[in-house]
This record gives structure tokens, C-alpha cells and sequence, in this order.
């Protein structure tokens, strides 16, 4: 099956939040086949994960990244494509005075390099990037 999707950090912790998102899941089961991951997002959810103590909350989520992340999506790397259109992009947002957070640029720009369409709660913070189409799963109806 054709990758379509790239999901965000927000996407995947909704689906395993202590009140899940049932919109999300039931979007994330319907296309996951469908679906990888930036390297940065494997990044921010392993080190979200290490940043707990251990008890159940930390061993749930490692199993979640390891059985279900890791198994299900593949991971995307920020590669010298991803890179130059990175660069491009940060300028022309500098110029305009309106810079995006370095780590949302660098997942714009897989997204943006693979063309996929990027998955992520924080739609107005990624809408800032020049050609990226971005859904949120999170919502009813979409």
C-alpha cells in the first residue's frame, strides 16, 4: 500500500492518551497501512516515554512505541531533501517574521518532501508552511 500520511507526535499520543480519541483511532485503524512516521516524532515519543518513572503508565507506553509504533509505521529520516526544503522554508518564514519551532519545520519537510499529507492536533501551528496539506484526526467527521 502507498504511504498518504505522516503522523505527528499529537496524533499518536492522542491514540494512547488516558482518555483516547476515539475519532483518531478509528483513523488510525482504517488507514494505517497507510501511515509512517518523521524520525523527529520516534525522537519526541521515546524521550516523552524515558521522562517518566517507572511504573504502569511507562511500561504502557513503552509497549505501545515498541509493539505498536515501531511495528505498524515506518520511520521516516530527515535527509538532505528534507533539509534544503527546510532551509528555504525557515528563511521565508524569517522574512515574514512569523518562524515555526525548528522540530515542526523539520517534520513539514518530510512530510512535504515524501508528499504525504501531515496528521497533527496543532493545525494552525503547521498551516504557517507553504504547500503542506495537514488534516487532524482528531476531529469528528474529517
Amino acid at each position: 500500500m502507498t504511504l498518504r500520511y505522516l503522523l505527528d507526535t499529537s496524533t499518536l499520543s492522542a491514540a494512547i492518551a488516558p482518555k483516547p480519541n476515539r475519532p483518531a483511532l478509528l483513523r488510525l485503524t482504517e488507514r494505517g497501512p497507510q501511515c509512517a512516521i518523521a524520525a523527529i516524532v520516534w525522537n519526541e515519543l521515546l524521550y516523552g516515554c524515558e521522562r517518566l518513572a517507572k511504573g504502569a503508565r511507562k511500561s504502557e507506553l513503552e509497549a505501545y512505541l515498541h509493539d505498536v509504533v515501531l511495528t505498524s509505521f515506518p520511520v521516516l529520516p530527515y535527509d538532505r531533501a528534507a533539509a534544503t526544503w527546510h532551509g528555504i522554508e525557515r528563511a521565508r518564514q524569517e522574512r515574514e517574521g512569523r518562524p515555526s519551532p525548528y522540530v515542526d519545520g523539520q517534520i513539514a519537510a518530510i512530510a512535504r518532501v515524501n508528499d504525504l499529507t501531515l496528521v497533527t492536533v496543532n493545525v494552525k501551528d503547521f498551516g504557517r508552511f507553504s504547500d503542506l496539506t495537514i488534516e487532524d484526526w482528531t476531529r469528528r467527521g474529517k
